[in-house]
């Protein structure tokens, strides 16, 4: 932020005015911003605001405006594009673990079953992953067994 300030950068000096004003009002609710995932989550959320507001802008004839929600969505992804998560393969690795020890036990092989095994602090509870992602991966590996 001291960065954007000193640069004059004044969409970037705005993104993260408003990211961290999102993140102090989430503190105050019941689920506060406490990992990178839920930053990502709602860097993601912010830019499709951001690209829909675009969209009005345009269809409303406001380049001006639409030009400078353009620029605050590339900060934002450039932002969410920092974010390390894990690897498409090392999901698709620990996926088939489980599935084969629940084949193992003979339990039953539902998506959602599977999802909370997954997602159990022993597998995957704290390390960073998208959800959506591992739910795909899931879905994915349920059909070819």
């Amino acid at each position: 932020m001291k960065t954007a300030m000193q640069t004059k950068d004044s969409n970037r000096l705005s993104v993260l005015r408003s990211l961290l004003t999102q993140t102090l009002n989430a503190s105050k609710t019941s689920s506060p911003i406490n990992t990178d995932m839920q930053m990502l989550a709602l860097l993601r959320k912010t830019a499709n605001a951001s690209r829909a507001a675009s969209e009005e802008f345009k269809g409303a004839g406001r380049q001006d405006l639409a030009d400078k929600e353009d620029l605050q969505l590339k900060i934002m992804e450039e932002y969410a594009g920092s974010v390390e998560t894990m690897g498409e393969d090392e999901i698709r690795s620990t996926v088939k673990g489980v599935l084969d020890s629940m084949k193992a036990e003979g339990s039953k092989m539902a998506t959602g079953d599977v999802l909370k095994r997954v997602f159990s602090p022993e597998v995957l509870g704290s390390k960073p992953v998208e959800k959506a992602d591992v739910a795909k991966i899931v879905k994915q590996a349920l059909a070819e067994s």
